[in-house]
């Protein structure tokens, strides 16, 4: 038996939080009605990444099977360090910018303790663990992609030193949460999703490589970090990588140069067509045109 719904992990409680923002995620409070939502959340996300995620996720959410219950990040860390270096940390939710940069970079990603609640089962305003859980730990068990989201990290504290926190923020936005990729090493699998914000969400996932409303452009990062993005509602603009090699040489090297010149130009809009994009069709099967309330 699990504890009564008193006792779940209280949402956005920082009153355990270390200097770091990590706490303990205390498992065993998670209630039986905690585990019952977290399974049929995970059975109709498994059930729609099947025909929409790359392989990278599809081969790490293989790896968690974590169909039954909440995991224990401890039990997943066993395997997820031994592949690709990386460690999950608990949080009690939205953390400072700088600490989740330093969280990043020493190969940390911090995971939201808490759960949604029912009546949020098609739309939440903020990461719960579902989200942070099943939408991004499956392609930290890509080593590729790990080494990204490290430097990733690394740049994001070298942005905060010169004030660039918008357009850094923005290339996360666009790849981490909602990036697609074509991937040339095996272009029949055709459009795919990697995005942790896609892949955890009920109505985006389909909509971001069927639907005919969105953009989708090839993956450029100047223009990447030009664009607004949304929060509240489906993206209107998609970029789309090749590989994952793609984004490891975006920020191969130092971006604070490319960040200053950036702080000068206008900022674009999420839903134009701009000179110099290449744009990428949907899948074939588009979906119909109607578009559902977003969904995280």
């Amino acid at each position: 038996m699990y504890g009564a719904n008193t006792n779940s992990p209280l949402r956005g409680d920082y009153s355990r939080a270390r200097a770091d923002f990590t706490v303990e995620q205390s498992w065993h409070p998670y209630t039986q009605d905690d585990h019952a939502l977290w399974r049929r959340l995970y059975q109709r996300q498994s059930q729609l990444v099947a025909d929409h995620a790359c392989r990278e996720f599809a081969q790490g959410l293989a790896r968690t099977d974590c169909s039954a219950r909440i995991p224990d990040l401890e039990d997943i860390n066993a395997m997820l360090t031994p592949a690709s270096g990386w460690r999950l940390v608990a949080v009690p939710g939205f953390i400072p910018d700088e600490q989740f940069f330093r969280h990043l970079a020493a190969r940390q990603f911090p995971v939201t303790v808490w759960l949604r609640k029912p009546e949020e089962f098609d739309y939440l305003v903020e990461p719960d663990i579902f989200h942070d859980f099943f939408g991004h730990v499956p392609m930290l068990f890509d080593r590729g992609f790990g080494d990204f989201v490290q430097r990733y990290g690394e740049q994001g504290l070298r942005a905060l030193e010169v004030g660039a926190l918008p357009l850094i923020a923005r290339l996360y936005w666009y790849t981490v949460e909602f990036g697609l990729i074509e991937d040339r090493a095996h272009p029949q699998d055709g459009l795919r999703a990697y995005g942790a914000g896609i892949l955890s969400s009920g109505g985006e996932t389909p909509y971001s490589t069927e639907s005919p409303l969105p953009l989708r452009v090839r993956f450029d990062m100047r223009r990447c970090m030009r664009t607004r993005y949304m929060i509240d509602d489906f993206q209107k603009t998609y970029f789309v990588i090749r590989s994952i090699d793609e984004l490891k040489a975006a920020v191969a090297q130092d971006t604070v140069p490319l960040l200053r010149q950036l702080q000068g130009e206008p900022e674009l809009q999420p839903d134009t067509l701009y000179p110099g994009d290449q744009p990428v069709p949907p899948r074939p099967a588009a979906a119909a045109a109607s578009r559902p309330r977003a969904a995280a």
